[in-house]
């Protein structure tokens, strides 16, 4: 399981992105928190980032059933993605 590190409550605005929900990874049911990016010129396809461990993310594009998620980048600097199938997909209320 892996919670974001803080919640939306109580969150520093402009530098803690907001989070916008949770859902569970189908394959082998961990469960996931993923927010928003502040910034992000580097793979700016992957407007996610998932909160996977003690201060580590991955950046990932999140949707109804499917996330794809930057696991790596090759020599080029091309993102290395995974297809994850997710369930229980809920989105948070937050204020900006």
């Amino acid at each position: 399981m892996a919670f974001a590190p803080y919640t939306n409550d109580r969150r520093v605005i402009g530098e803690d992105p907001a989070v916008l929900g949770q859902f569970r990874e189908k394959d082998y049911g961990q469960f996931f928190e993923f927010a928003e990016r502040l910034d992000y010129p580097i793979f700016p396809d992957f407007p996610h980032q998932i909160f996977v461990g003690l201060g580590e993310v991955r950046y990932a594009l999140v949707k109804k059933t499917v996330a794809y998620v930057v696991v790596n980048e090759d020599e080029y600097g091309v993102p290395v993605v995974e297809k994850w199938q997710i369930k229980n997909l809920k989105e948070y209320n937050y204020e900006t």
